[in-house]
């Protein structure tokens, strides 16, 4: 699961979602801070409501610039929880090979040979260059893969949401009981992103395993050599 030129291309696929979600965010930040607000009477209303844009405005812009530089193993750590390792890649085979019924282990013992790898940096390795790079064409690895990294990235802004919105929602939002409705919102938010990013980080893992055993399955058997018979004297 390494960054190629597809995966680029698929990220830049996902970039509207990932302004959708920052927009939506800042949307219902400055919504509860607008509606809190209302409750002033006159210009004090306008005025209130009017300085709730600055700090959501300077959200958008400071969750933008960190998402830019969280790296993939950072959001990574945050889908699988894990410190090392974290890739499902790493136990492509000694866990998820066996656990799907679409995956042929027989016939990735033929492709890469038997005992399939059990370290976890030779599964990711044999699953990355042996497996995936035959098939990250294919419609359904591509579109499992797409909405992978959409995943991944939005486990990373919900974080980066859950801290700077909530910061700023202290300050823009005047009850404190509103906040912390909005605040347990907010995790909400994460747990539901990252649980679904994890489960689609394995199914790309197990997608991209089975089209590769199907293909070893499908494939002609080799015609064998015509061997001339030797006539006997």
């Amino acid at each position: 699961m390494k960054t190629n030129k597809l995966a680029v291309s698929l990220k830049e696929q996902n970039r509207p979602s990932i302004w959708l979600i920052i927009a939506v965010n800042s949307i219902i930040l400055w919504s509860i801070s607008r509606a809190n607000a209302i409750e002033l009477t006159g210009m004090g209303a306008v005025l209130a409501a009017a300085a709730t844009l600055l700090p959501v405005g300077l959200g958008v812009v400071i969750a933008t610039v960190l998402n830019g530089l969280l790296s993939s193993d950072a959001k990574e750590r945050l889908v699988f929880l894990r410190r090392d390792h974290v890739l499902p890649g790493h136990r492509a085979f000694s866990k998820y090979a066996k656990s799907d019924p679409r995956i042929d282990v027989a016939g990735l013992e033929k492709l890469l040979g038997s005992p399939l790898p059990s370290d976890p940096v030779e599964q990711n390795s044999a699953w990355y260059s042996k497996l995936y790079k035959v098939v990250e064409n294919e419609p359904a690895v591509s579109q499992v893969h797409k909405d992978y990294l959409l995943l991944r990235d939005y486990t990373g802004l919900s974080v980066l949401v859950l801290i700077i919105y909530g910061a700023i929602g202290l300050f823009a939002i005047q009850s404190t009981k509103v906040w912390g409705v909005y605040f347990l919102l907010l995790i909400t938010q994460f747990v539901l992103v990252r649980q679904a990013a994890s489960q689609r980080g394995v199914r790309f893992v197990t997608t991209v395993l089975a089209q590769a055993s199907a293909r070893q399955v499908d494939a002609p058997a080799p015609e064998p050599s015509a061997k001339k018979k030797k006539k006997k004297n």
